[in-house]
């Protein structure tokens, strides 16, 4: 075993994987109205290269966990064949899944049986004018619907991600907290990142963590952490609605980096090993898979591509540079 370590004492058990860059929405914080152009086919991993450095990573670098992200993994028909894949791995890694929730109404149960453990849904409104305003398309009710259909489905706890965008939907934070307690979801606010394809976010213009936590002052928020709960490596600071079970997350990347815990690593959907969401550098699995390589070798070479992996994403120096590609093309 190989353990993908960098030179500040991180290792990666986590990895990302894109497995489309295409997406059914067009969220204004993520893509321009008319679309991006799409990567060709013949660029993309076919599933046989997907699997297989999955599978290395599992069994020779010491990945025990897989999210299966996009763009937006649903649109791919061949998604159950993927899990059941990934399922079969020895040893098996938790599998989870962040989608829009767009046709999950009727593939939940499929995901489930093929061995999908978690999932989250992206949800940033509940009223439907605004849900057509912030992603260009009128499927607000489509996206409930596929909440519900997962938590039938046993994939809870069902995680809502929501960003809050200012002067559209930055005062939903308690409605969505008390809509997330009646349903049973776990809420997770995320701050806007600098991943649009436009390049236009501002910093000035993003809700804050503390901005959200101010607007939810009513709710009793108390730190999950202070009940002695260690954070770890995961991205989201979580809190305890008053003295219910019902937990919040904030996941605030920009304003309160976690990059010294960090374990995640990311692999594109035309194959490229990022260490980061915000690289601007990528190491290409994809061209020595075609050529020949050995599980071996590619294993080497990733090992040598985290081990370059940065201190931290660099957001909040004055050099930071947007990476080129945009969220839909890293993924989540």
């Amino acid at each position: 075993m190989l353990p993908l370590a960098d030179a500040y004492g991180r290792v990666a058990t986590d990895l990302r994987v894109s497995l489309t860059d295409r997406c059914n929405l067009r969220c204004t914080y993520c893509m321009p109205p008319e679309g991006l152009d799409w990567m060709p086919d013949d660029q993309l991993l076919t599933n046989d290269e997907l699997v297989r450095l999955v599978r290395i990573g599992v069994e020779r670098l010491g990945i025990g966990s897989v999210r299966l992200t996009g763009g937006e993994p649903l649109l791919r028909q061949d998604l159950p064949q993927i899990i059941a894949a990934v399922a079969d791995l020895t040893p098996r890694p938790t599998i989870a899944l962040t989608t829009n929730g767009i046709g999950l109404a009727r593939r939940a149960g499929d995901l489930k049986a093929a061995g999908l453990d978690r999932i989250n849904v992206s949800l940033d409104t509940l009223d439907p004018a605004r849900f057509q305003v912030m992603t260009r398309r009128r499927r607000h009710a489509d996206v409930l619907a596929g909440i519900r259909a997962a938590k039938e489905a046993g994939l809870e706890p069902v995680k809502i991600n929501s960003v809050l965008m200012r002067g559209l939907n930055d005062d939903e934070a308690p409605a969505l907290v008390d809509w997330a307690g009646r349903e049973g979801v776990q809420l997770r606010f995320i701050e806007q990142m600098p991943l649009d394809a436009q390049h236009g976010w501002r910093r000035d213009r993003m809700v804050t963590a503390d901005e959200i936590l101010a607007s939810l002052a009513g709710h009793g928020l108390r730190p999950v952490a202070a009940e002695g709960t260690v954070r770890g490596s995961a991205p989201s600071e979580l809190f305890r609605v008053g003295d219910t079970s019902q937990l919040v997350g904030v996941i605030a990347s920009v304003s309160r980096p976690f990059c010294g815990a960090c374990d995640r690593v990311r692999l594109t959907a035309d194959g490229q090993i990022r260490n980061c969401l915000f690289s601007r550098t990528e190491d290409d699995l994809r061209t020595a898979l075609r050529s020949g390589a050995s599980d071996e070798e590619i294993a080497e070479q990733w090992v040598r591509a985290v081990a370059g992996k940065h201190p931290g994403h660099g957001i909040n120096d004055p050099s930071f540079l947007q990476p080129d590609r945009p969220m839909s093309a890293i993924g989540g």
